[in-house]
């Protein structure tokens, strides 16, 4: 497939994602968001890529919605999707069952903020910077923060939400409030760090962590009994799968796991 306004590449197991609209710090327009959905939907379906890692190319990683770009019928087209939630933006919108891994570098503003809330794992450059300054521009700040309240205090997201364009979080305060897990230093070697961590995952089978996936996901739409009956579910769904025999065997005969390809998501 070709895109415009997205890199696509394999690196081993891995599989990219990279915004390329630096000239607009990677601000996502109409084109932008279809081909999200075809990259996601492509990456997922690939069985030679295990782990997929999203970043952006430039200064910044992702500044949201490209305003002065919106004329009456693109804008038109975005509130039909932010309405129905069909915004096919990140890989939890898209229902990626691989393991998804976003590295931030430099800027993260306003919408770009979907993808930090909505990967598995967060890492960003020491120098990358979160801001969201919806109501700064009278708008209301909503679905990313809202889902940002899934792995951030409740207090910390409100503040970000509240002070707007006026405050930005480093990535160290990010690091601290459970926004990231990892903080790169020199930043240089972000992609590095990045491609290391999915290849480390890879080694895993693939079939496991989706349902692994899917188990621990899902446990945020339950309370805890319903969490558990669904993770339950889950576990159970990978009795009788080969790599269940496999995993056991490879460490007893001290080898690398010889794991099946992920089967189309059902």
């Amino acid at each position: 497939m070709t895109y415009q306004r997205l890199i696509v590449e394999r690196r081993g197991p891995v599989g990219w994602i990279i915004n390329n609209r630096p000239e607009r710090l990677n601000a996502y327009d109409l084109l932008m968001r279809q081909e999200f959905r075809r990259a996601w939907a492509e990456l997922d379906a690939d069985t030679s890529v295990r782990v997929i890692v999203h970043t952006g190319n430039g200064r910044a990683f992702q500044v949201g919605t490209d305003v002065e770009e919106l004329d009456e019928g693109t804008a038109e087209q975005f509130g039909e999707t932010m309405s129905s939630l069909d915004l096919g933006l990140t890989a939890w919108h898209c229902n990626v069952g691989k393991p998804v891994i976003t590295a931030v570098n430099g800027v993260c503003a306003g919408g770009g903020l979907h993808w930090v809330a909505d990967a598995d794992i967060v890492i960003a450059s020491a120098d990358a910077t979160f801001v969201d300054p919806h109501v700064s521009i009278g708008q209301v700040s909503a679905l990313e923060t809202i889902a940002l309240m899934r792995k951030m205090p409740a207090e910390a997201v409100l503040r970000m939400a509240l002070v707007g364009s006026h405050e930005r979080l480093t990535a160290q305060r990010a690091h601290q409030l459970g926004m990231i897990s990892q903080v790169v230093d020199p930043p240089e070697k972000l992609r590095d760090v990045a491609q290391e961590l999915a290849e480390k995952i890879a080694q895993n089978s693939p079939a496991a962590m989706r349902a692994t996936k899917r188990a621990l996901w899902g446990a945020l739409e339950y309370g805890l009994t319903d969490a558990c009956r669904e993770g339950a579910k889950h576990l159970t769904s990978m009795w009788g799968h080969p790599d269940q025999d496999e995993g056991p065997r490879a460490f007893a005969d001290k080898r690398s796991p010889q794991w099946l390809p992920l089967e189309p998501d059902s």
